[in-house]
């Protein structure tokens, strides 16, 4: 993979930097764009963990955070209509999408575990991530519609779709 490449060209030096670097708050930093790739590659490498987590492990039985139960309560009380199958960027990106996500993303400040870092999102949860099947999202949101989607049956595509355990 590039990311495992580049970060093996870092060094142990270089690495213990980065991860150092990424664990302060943003406000630390104008628009660095090696902070910038830092973060692309930090979030492509938790996407990539996540895809082979459900093609493995049956969705309905991982449990993303401590807080999976009260994060899908909340979240199907709040978003009772979205299609978390195939999201539309306007789901999570529209100014009326954001005044909805930003009270809910919030609740969960400080018990979730950097709970507004950028993550990737699918939005055809049957697809893997690709450019165009994939959306910058917050941790948040993220764990919100995976746990949905886990719970709710979606990701049993990915799961029953690899072949190695036929």
């Amino acid at each position: 993979m590039a990311s495992e490449e580049a970060l093996a060209s870092l060094g142990v030096g270089g690495a213990s930097a980065a991860a150092h670097a990424l664990s302060l708050p943003a406000d630390a930093y104008g628009n660095d764009p090696r902070l910038e790739v830092m973060w692309a590659m930090k979030a492509y490498n938790h996407a990539e963990v996540y895809f082979n987590l459900i093609s493995s492990v049956d969705p309905k039985f991982l449990k993303l955070t401590k807080l999976d139960d009260k994060i899908y309560s909340s979240f199907r009380e709040t978003f009772k209509e979205l299609d978390i199958k195939l999201l539309k960027p306007d789901d999570l990106k529209s100014d009326e999408a954001k005044e909805v996500w930003r009270p809910f993303c919030n609740q969960f400040e400080g018990l979730i575990e950097d709970f507004n870092y950028g993550t990737l999102l699918r939005l055809d949860c049957e697809k893997d991530y690709t450019e165009e099947n994939t959306i910058f999202a917050t941790r948040t949101q993220f764990f919100a519609v995976e746990i949905a989607r886990n719970r709710e049956g979606y990701n049993n595509v990915v799961f029953l779709s690899d072949s190695s355990k036929s």
